[in-house]
This record gives structure tokens, C-alpha cells and sequence, in this order.
């Protein structure tokens, strides 16, 4: 019987046929494509013919086509609709990678290859693409060892195979956490929960098979039941399991991990000629070097400190109010801070919540994004991995675009977050091949028969997903390596935090948030409350994220630390965390910077992307039009079609002639007079 993910996909634009592919055909399908790309990868490299951009560069880009495809369907499920089979495929499939990555990179003929091309690359003639392709494409080598012999050489290759297990045992243990805790939650336990929490509650406990409402670890029902419940010891009992994710002892403990990621990192740093894995991962991205990362975060660091010790003081104050001595503490902020935030700005999460409806925000992504470039999305039927899943045909002037998906519910089998993934890449190497995006979110999933609510954040971080998707949907370029979001990590939150924006259009949310119940518009005085209160408690909010990035830079900006948990204590001291805030993510839940080396060095990005995403909307203002066609298409061609076409900051300066300061930064997070 034929291997389905082998096949040609006879399905609906070439999707994965998700309804013939059992957990048994991954791994032999796996094993298959890793034979076809080594023998792609020999073809190229022993090919008797001289060597140029066609036989070696075009051919490097086609050599996986096969394995891209079968690994783009299993990760994309792996990741959303884990079990047991794909987590063990997960951990077999990392050291294979590896070893594979390294064979190609360490390959001396094929380097060869690409290295006389390059010395020859002003005589070519080639496009501007395909000198950026060649350039990004020997930096790869260099960076991945090529240039490295012997001992030197095989260090990098255990390092690297070592790095690749290390971070897939991060994450599964991370998700094991996350699913083995629930606190069941009685009669008496439920003072303060709106209807909502009360009713996600419920839903959990059915998922988790208990007879009563349960607390999960999830952010979607962990959060509001910190915002709302009465009882502090409840409220600390959930706070606490929620910060020691990884850090629980036994087997699922990651604290060892961290120490030994930071370690084989700095060799490899070191193995490749820099001073710290800083300076490494650096080096690539718009910030450059580590002093201008600290530079920028500690601009914000303090205003962010001053403004979130004003309101610790009132916070604490409500505290005592109630008859609780002691400091303020961390379980306590988001409850006395939703307190105080309905008493300033008269807004109730729980009046609020019934306007934010799921499939209402949908629409308004979809409805932004068809005034801002002219795109449509019509549902479509295929093969799903889940049922929870939803698809869209994307058109433009009823040509085709791309294929959209949404995997928007919690659900035990997910990894916790929300992220933006390519099943399929655009590029026309091969053709006009266009993508297949998935959003992934965790919302909290509604009784049946029940409209999904969102919170205010939760609709922000479906329009952020989305931005994503869009810098996927849009790309136009001839190279799946510069495809998309395949752009400097510091780069990369540019469109999806720009679009973010559009949430907060006054036009956009009265025609989209509608009573669940009533189907009535959100009254005007609510909008108003509402998005004037969009940056309060954003004190906190900057607090908790520039803490962790700065933890995650005084990681890799020096020796590596022997006990992780230790040096996270030193910067935390020496930047003068406030008591009551602990950083987003701690260490041993730290998925950004320990489940791979995505975000390792480069946390600070969605802060460096902030800067030019509060600059890039103000083009919009500017323009006196949140939807002017002319910067909309500007836009369009110089930031969301390029991918890794051109250089970051050259892309910015196309768009806004500069690069922008942080002042704009501060403005929208209304720390600009908190200092």
C-alpha cells in the first residue's frame, strides 16, 4: 500500500490528506524523503558539469522538496494534536535531522561549489533576488560550519545534534506539565467568576474527565480566573503551578536542560569564531550586535519600572483595603488590577466579553485585510487533522492566493502560545506555487451550542496571528528560502504587530463587535471606554516581557551560566525587578528561547518590531486614513511581498523613508510621561 504522505495529493490545492495519514506513515515516509534529498544533495554536489546559479543554488532549493512537504504536515500536527506516537517521532526525528543538516553543511564539494560562484558573483548575471539567495545561502554554510575541519568540525556536529534533542525534550516536557495539572474547583470555590470563567471552567472538566469545573494551566481559563476569584489562596495555589511549569522535578524538569542548551550554545558560538552566542545570533538581525538590543530594551525598561511601581503602590493599598497584610504579590496584581480598571474606566471583562465573539473577529481580520489589499475568503471542505479546524480560500480578483487555516480552541493535545505556521511555502522555483497558512491560538472553547468569547487580548492575538499569515499569504518571490516570514527575527513581528492596529479602528469594531445574545452593536460610551483603556496596566505588561528579554540576552551575552536559575536571580536584582511581577517566562518554561534557537538571543525582537510597527501605522494617520490605498499597496510591496528578498532596514526605509526612534514606542504604550 502506497505511503498517502509519498503520493500525489489528490485533494483540494494539493492540502495533506489528513484522512489517509496514520502516525505509522510518518516515520517511513521520513526515512524515504531524508534518501531523496541526500541524493539530491550528491547529484549537486558531484555534478562533472562547472558550477553555477542553476545546477547548484536553484538545485539546493528544490533538493528538499519532498522531506519540506512530508515534515510540513507532521509538525504542523505534532504541535497542535500531540499523543504519544508523534511525541516519540518528535524525539526520533531530531537527532535525523540533524545529521542530516550537518552532512549538507559540512559536505566540502558542495561548498566548494557555491564558494566559486561567489567569488564569481559580480561577472553573473543575476537578478537582485538571486544575489541576496546566493549571499543568504553561503552565509547559511558559513555560519553552520562549513569552513570548520577536523576536531573543530565534529564538536560543531555533536553539539548541533545534541541542541536538536535537547530543545524536543524541552517542549514535551513543558506540555506534560501543562496537561497533568487541573484544580478542581467546588460549590465554595467559585466567588468572583464571571459566567464565562464559570463556564470555561465547566468545559475544561469535561475534557479532563472530572465531575466538577477545573482550573487548567492554559492561558485562556488561568488568567481570568486570576482576574476574578475571590479567594487569594486559590488564586496563589494556581499562580504557583503556573510558574513552576518545567521546574517540578523528575523527569519533565527542565532546569537541567537550560543549563546544558546554554552551554553546547556558547561552544558552538565559540567553535564558529565569536566571543558569546550573542555575538553569534546577533550578527544577522537589524539590531546587530547585543549593546544595541540592551540599548533599546533598557530606554523602556525604566519608564515601564516607574509606571508599574505607581500602580504596585495602589494596587497594594486595595490589598490592605481588604484586610490582607503583607506586600502585594504576583497572584494578586491581576485581580486588584481588574478591580481598579473597572473603577477608572468603568469596563467589566465580563460585560465586555459577550461583543468580542470569535467568529465575529474573524470576520474583521478578514474584513481589514480585504480593504487594506483587496482579499477574499470564502470556507472551504478538506481533509483536517482536528476537527476544531476551519479552512478559507484566499482570492484576489477571484485568483487564487492561498489557502488559510485556523486551529483557534485549547485543547490538552496543543502546545500552549499561539503561533503562525506554512504547510506549503509560496515560491515559483517550481512554479506558481501558492501557500497554505495555519493560524494556531488557544482560546477557551465554549459549551456546545455556545458563541467562543474572546477577551480584548485575545482578539489582539488573533489579529497578531493573522498579520503573520498575511506576510505568508502575500509573499511574492521566486525562492522558498526567502519565502514569507523567512526574514531577520527582529523583523519578522513587524506585520504581525502591526496589524494588531486595526483592532483598535473605531470603524472596525463597531461594525464587528456585536452582542453574542442580542446581535446589537457594542454601544459607542463601551468602544470609548474600551480602547481608552488600551494601555492601562501597561506598566506591568512591559515589565514582565523586558525581564524575560533581558534574561534571555544576559544568557548568551557571556560565559555560560553553570545554574540558569541563578543567573536569572542576578539580572532580575541587578535591573530591579518589582516584587509583585515575575517575568513572563521563566526559565524553565521559557519556550521561545529553549524549545529550539528561534528566539534564543532574540527575544527582545517583538520589542524591536514594536518600534517600527507603532511608526509604520502612524503612515496610516498620517494619511488621515487607517485604510489609504496608496500606503496600503506601498506596504504590500515593500514589506509583506519581499520575504528575505532585501535586507530588513533597506525594506523599512522603502516604506517610510527611515528607521524610526523609540519614541513612537512609548507614545502607543502610553509610557511616554511615565519616567
Amino acid at each position: 500500500m502506497t505511503n498517502p504522505l509519498l503520493a500525489d495529493w489528490d485533494t483540494p490545492f494539493g492540502l495533506p490528506p489528513f484522512d489517509q495519514i496514520s502516525d505509522d506513515d510518518y516515520m517511513p515516509a521520513v526515512e524515504e524523503a531524508l534518501a531523496v534529498s541526500r541524493a539530491n544533495i550528491a547529484a549537486i554536489a558531484e555534478n562533472p558539469e562547472a558550477p553555477d546559479f542553476a545546477n547548484t543554488v536553484e538545485a539546493l532549493e528544490r533538493a528538499d522538496d519532498l522531506l519540506g512537504r512530508v515534515l510540513g504536515a507532521f509538525y504542523n500536527v505534532a504541535g497542535a494534536d500531540s499523543n504519544p506516537a508523534r511525541d516519540a517521532l518528535q524525539r526520533d526525528f531530531a537527532p535525523m535531522l540533524s545529521a542530516y543538516g550537518s552532512e549538507v553543511s559540512e559536505n566540502k564539494a558542495l561548498f566548494a561549489r557555491i564558494e566559486a560562484i561567489w567569488d564569481q558573483r559580480d561577472a553573473l548575471d543575476l537578478t537582485d533576488e538571486q544575489r541576496r539567495v546566493l549571499m543568504l545561502t553561503r552565509r547559511g554554510f558559513v555560519r553552520s560550519g562549513a569552513q570548520l575541519e577536523g576536531e573543530a568540525a565534529k564538536k560543531l556536529r555533536a553539539a548541533k545534534a545534541r541542541l536538536s534533542v535537547l530543545g524536543t525534550e524541552f517542549t514535551q516536557n513543558l506540555l506534560a506539565d501543562e496537561r497533568g495539572w487541573s484544580m478542581r474547583l467546588g460549590p465554595d470555590d467559585m466567588g468572583g467568576l464571571p459566567d464565562f470563567v464559570v463556564a470555561t471552567a465547566k468545559a475544561a472538566g469535561v475534557e479532563k474527565g472530572a465531575n466538577n469545573p477545573v482550573v487548567t494551566l492554559s492561558r485562556s481559563l488561568i488568567v481570568p480566573f486570576l482576574q476574578f476569584s475571590e479567594r487569594r489562596d486559590l488564586r496563589q495555589k494556581a499562580y504557583d503551578a503556573w510558574g513552576a511549569r518545567g521546574a517540578n522535578g523528575g523527569k519533565t524538569d527542565n532546569r537541567t536542560i537550560a543549563a546544558e542548551t546554554l552551554r553546547l550554545r556558547e561552544e558552538r558560538a565559540n567553535l564558529l569564531g565569536y566571543n558569546t552566542f550573542a555575538d553569534f545570533k546577533l550578527e544577522t538581525e537589524m539590531a546587530g550586535t547585543p549593546q544595541a538590543v540592551r540599548d533599546l530594551l533598557m530606554q523602556v525598561w525604566e519608564p515601564a519600572k516607574a509606571s508599574a511601581q505607581a500602580d504596585a503602590a495602589i494596587l497594594e493599598r486595595m490589598l490592605h483595603a481588604d484586610g490582607f497584610d503583607g506586600p502585594l504579590e504576583p497572584w494578586d496584581w491581576r485581580y486588584y488590577s481588574e478591580k481598579r480598571r473597572k473603577a477608572l474606566h468603568d469596563l467589566d471583562e465580563a460585560l465586555l466579553k459577550p461583543y468580542l465573539q470569535l467568529d465575529r473577529m474573524i470576520e474583521a481580520t478578514f474584513a481589514c485585510a480585504n480593504r487594506l489589499f483587496g482579499l477574499s475568503f470564502a470556507p472551504i471542505e478538506a481533509p483536517v487533522y482536528h476537527p476544531d479546524v476551519r479552512m478559507w480560500e484566499v482570492t484576489r480578483d477571484g485568483a487564487h492566493v492561498a489557502v488559510f487555516i485556523g486551529d483557534y480552541f485549547a485543547r490538552g493535545s496543543k502546545r500552549s502560545g499561539a503561533w503562525c505556521s506554512a504547510m506549503r511555502a509560496q515560491q515559483r522555483l517550481s512554479g506558481d506555487i501558492r501557500p497554505h497558512v495555519v493560524n494556531v491560538c488557544n482560546f477557551a472553547k465554549p459549551e456546545e451550542g455556545k458563541p467562543a468569547l474572546l477577551s480584548y487580548d485575545d482578539a489582539r492575538t488573533l489579529f497578531h496571528e493573522f498579520g503573520h499569515a498575511l506576510h505568508q499569504m502575500l509573499s511574492d518571490v521566486t525562492y522558498e528560502s526567502i519565502s514569507g516570514t523567512s526574514v531577520a527575527r527582529d523583523f519578522v513581528e513587524l506585520p504581525s504587530q502591526l496589524y494588531e492596529h486595526w483592532l483598535e479602528v473605531p470603524d472596525v469594531l463597531a461594525e464587528f463587535a456585536t452582542h453574542a445574545e442580542t446581535g446589537e452593536a457594542m454601544p459607542e460610551d463601551l468602544l470609548k471606554r474600551m480602547l481608552g483603556a488600551a494601555t492601562y496596566d501597561m506598566g506591568f505588561a512591559t515589565v514582565e516581557y523586558v525581564a524575560s528579554a533581558m534574561v534571555d540576552l544576559g544568557f548568551h551575552d557571556g560565559p555560560a551560566p553553570a545554574d540558569p536559575m541563578q543567573k536569572q536571580a542576578e539580572i532580575l536584582e541587578q535591573i530591579g525587578m518589582p516584587h509583585a511581577i515575575r517575568m513572563r517566562h521563566a526559565t524553565p518554561h521559557f519556550a521561545h528561547v529553549f524549545a529550539g534557537d528561534g528566539y534564543s538571543s532574540g527575544y527582545y525582537s517583538y520589542m524591536w518590531s514594536e518600534v517600527m510597527d507603532a511608526d509604520a501605522f502612524a503612515a496610516f494617520e498620517e494619511a488621515g486614513d487607517p485604510f489609504d490605498p496608496e500606503i496600503a499597496k506601498l506596504l504590500e510591496e515593500t514589506v509583506l511581498s519581499s520575504g528575505g528578498s532585501v535586507d530588513a532596514a533597506a525594506l523599512y526605509k522603502s516604506f517610510r523613508g527611515r528607521l524610526p526612534g523609540v519614541e513612537a514606542l512609548l507614545k502607543g504604550r502610553g509610557l511616554d510621561v511615565a519616567a
